[in-house]
Formats: C-alpha cells, structure tokens, sequence
C-alpha cells in the first residue's frame, strides 16, 4: 500500500496503539489515534506519543466525520472485533487490520511465527536464542513485549522475525505469511473474548492461512485438535510429541530428544544437559528445534544453544529461598492449563495463590492436578468466588480469601513451613489488578525481596 496521506485510524492508546501511530507516521500516513474511555484527556494520550507526533487524537464517541475519511482502522489486540463502533468502522466499508497485519506489510525478510493457549513464550524466545546465534539481523516481537509495528521498518530481506501472535493479533490478519509456524497446544483460554471454543480454535488455525507447500507448521501431536488439523494442511507438517515415539517428527524416547525425518534418527539432545525442568518445557524446545531444523539452522548450532537456555521470566522462575521457604514465580500461568503445568512442577509441600480476571474459564482441572501437593490455596480477584466453589466441589476446602494481593502474600508467609514452596500460578489473567503478567510477577518478586 502506498501510505503518503493516508488517514489510518488507530484504535487503542497502549503500547500497540503507539508503535503503529510511530510506524505510520514515519511513511507519512496520517494517524488518528482513538480511545472509546471518555475518561482520558488528549493531554494524557499526547503525552505517550513522542515529541512532534502530529497524530489527532479522538476521545469517546467517534465522529461521523472522523469515520468518513479513514482510508483503513487499525485495532490493537486488546480491542474486540465485534465492538459496536467496530462495526460501524466495518459497515463503513473500512478495511480493518490488526497491529501485526500493518507491521507485516511494512517490513521485508521471513518470520517464523508462534502461537498456542501455553508455551509461546518460551518457545518465541528460544527460537529467537537460536536464530540470533545462527545470524545477524534478528527480531523478536509481538504477544512477547516488544510490537512488531516498533521494529518493521528496520528489518531487511535478509532479517529474520520471531513472533509470539496471540489469539487476539490472528483476528485481523490478512496477508501476514510465515515460513515456519508452530502452534504449541490449544486449551480453553479467552472465551469472553472468542464466545466459543470452535472460534478459538479457528482463530489459532488462522496462522497458517497464507503458507504454502514450501512451508512448515509444527504442531503438538499430543494435541487432538492439532492432530485432526495437521491431517489435512496443506503445509509440509512436522509434529512433535511428549509422550510416544513417532514415526515421522520430533519426540521424547526415555532421556532424549530425537527427530526422526522418516527414515534417520538424529538426536537432538539429552534432557539431562537442559537447564530447563519439566515435560511442557521438553514440549518447548521440541517446538524450537523442529521450527529452526525446518529454516535450515545447523543442528550442532541448535545444540548449543538448548544447552545453554534458563527459564523464562515469570514463568515457572525460582526467586529465592527464604527461611527454608522456596517462592517461584509462575505470574505467566494466566489461565488453568498454564497453571497446572506451575503445580505439575513442584515437587514440595505447596501454597499456591490464585485467582484474577475471569476469563469465562473452569478451574476443575485445575484444582484436581493438585495430587495433594497444595497445603493451601490462596485467593484473590474477580474469580476468588468462583474458584472456591470448584475447589471445594472436588473436595479441596484448605482455602484462605485475601482482599490484595499484599495481604495473599503475607497469608502464604505466614502458612509455609520450612520444606514448603510458595507459588503465584493464578490461573487467571491479570487486568483489574495489574495491568499485565509481567507487573504482577514484578510485585510478587519484590515482596519476596524484602522478606
């Protein structure tokens, strides 16, 4: 698209909203950047926008006239599509982007893209490890921290992109096309958003939408949904599995991680070398290296760095040891599949704090992977109510209601035993709370500091 003049209307004023303002404004569209929360000032979006942005800003209700002139919307992931001012942007016969469609079509290069309920981050950033050890020029964006519409303009055609998307980024993409995807597993995660489980499903299928046969997508076999899906793709398809050898992919075979590519068996490491713990996190690296193998990264390259890569922060994250007490920080478990995989990792006595957001999710599954690991559980937020009721359903009534998340910590202080572990795995999301994961996990690890 040619963008000089263009009016583009970016819808969302977060950290998203200002890259693609920044982006567009640099190939000389003309942005308006839009916020439906009349509570806000323009004095307090201007000043998240960079010194000499010339970018409008529209407040509330958004104007009829305003609507006329867009050439395109852009919504942030945080925007739901099915708004009513979307669709009036919609009915308008408006195009309607995402975030990472407009960064897509800005930059050069090949992307290997990520997605899954669990597990993107880890993966995003191991694949990311992996290509910056094997070449210059690599980016890491998206769902991960950084916007993809930040760094666009700066790739070429021989950068490679890494990029965590997330269900709420695949809504609007249009022509985005990675070489290499991988969808890690899909569980019931963000259905106040998606409405039904067939939606979600769809949406996280989407990634795949524009790659062709000299593509590849990697998938969890172990995963039913992605097992049927993989079936019919139309991609060169490489699964991985955790729990059976295959005939043809990436699996677990006793303490080893091999890859069998139908005929030779190569072994890709021994878990025993790895510095990460835990099944899922063998899911992880088996997602990383059928994603880099597939590019054409040299496996002794891989090795290196498998051997070589630490958890993730926030995810499963030992913080310290304090009076006998082990506190981990699991804030990335933001809903209960995640979650279950932070319990699924203790092997101490455990109080665990729970509870956030509600996301529409059931937390049965949850609290019956405690397996008499969790002394008590410790809850919080929107969901507190709702998660006791399942809890105490299954027959777990150890539960203790906190009203911040201050005093939830100070519970579990004064409830650990020497020998026990202290977890933050809530299950849920963060919002109404924090405004995201990484603030929570943040918080959590300071109070655990000044213990």
């Amino acid at each position: 698209m040619e963008w000089k003049d263009k009016t583009v209307l970016v819808f969302g004023t977060g950290v998203s909203g200002i890259g693609t303002v920044n982006l567009l404004e640099k190939v000389q569209a003309k942005p308006v950047l839009y916020d439906g929360n009349e509570k806000l000032t323009e004095a307090e979006v201007r000043a998240k926008l960079p010194g000499g942005s010339q970018a409008e800003i529209v407040i509330g209700e958004l104007p009829r006239e305003v609507l006329d002139r867009l050439d395109l919307a852009v919504l942030s992931p945080g925007v739901p599509t099915d708004l009513p001012v979307v669709n009036r942007i919609r009915e308008a016969g408006v195009p309607i982007w995402g975030e990472v469609e407009l960064a897509y079509e800005n930059s050069r290069g090949d992307v290997l893209a990520i997605t899954g309920t669990n597990g993107k981050t880890t993966t995003t950033t191991l694949v990311g490890e992996i290509m910056k050890y094997h070449q210059k020029n690599v980016f890491v964006v998206g769902n991960i921290g950084t916007p993809y519409t930040q760094e666009a303009l700066k790739m070429t055609e021989d950068s490679v992109t890494v990029a965590e998307i997330s269900s709420f980024q695949l809504e609007t993409v249009d022509r985005f096309h990675p070489k290499v995807s991988a969808i890690t597993n899909i569980t019931p995660d963000h259905l106040n958003r998606h409405h039904t489980m067939e939606e979600y499903i769809r949406v996280k299928e989407s990634i795949t939408k524009n790659q062709t046969a000299e593509d590849t997508c990697v998938l969890n076999y172990e995963d039913d949904i992605l097992r049927e899906f993989g079936s019919h793709l139309h991609t060169k398809v490489i699964f991985f599995s955790s729990r059976r050898i295959l005939e043809k992919g990436m699996y677990l075979n006793g303490d080893y991680i091999e890859y069998k590519d139908g005929e030779q068996i190569t072994k890709i490491c021994s878990v025993k070398e790895l510095k990460l713990p835990g099944l899922h996190n063998y899911e992880n690296i088996m997602t990383a290296a059928a994603m880099t193998l597939a590019y054409g990264v040299p496996l002794e390259e891989i090795q290196h760095v498998l051997r070589r890569f630490t958890a993730v922060e926030h995810r499963i994250e030992y913080v310290a040891e304090k009076n006998g007490v082990v506190y981990y920080n699991d804030s990335k478990g933001t809903n209960p599949d995640a979650a279950i995989k932070g319990i699924q990792a203790m092997d101490r006595p455990t109080v665990l704090i729970g509870g956030g957001y509600d996301k529409d999710s059931s937390y049965t599954e949850w609290i019956q992977s405690f397996d008499g690991k969790v002394k008590y559980l410790v809850l919080l937020g929107q969901t507190r109510e709702k998660i006791a009721e399942a809890a105490r359903k299954c027959g777990f009534n150890s539960i203790i209601m906190a009203d911040t998340f201050e005093e939830a910590f100070a519970v579990c202080v004064e409830k650990a035993q020497p020998g026990d572990a202290v977890l933050l795995s809530p299950a849920c999301a963060s919002w109404g709370m924090f405004p995201n994961y990484e603030a929570r996990g943040k918080v959590f690890k300071e109070l655990v500091s000044q213990l």
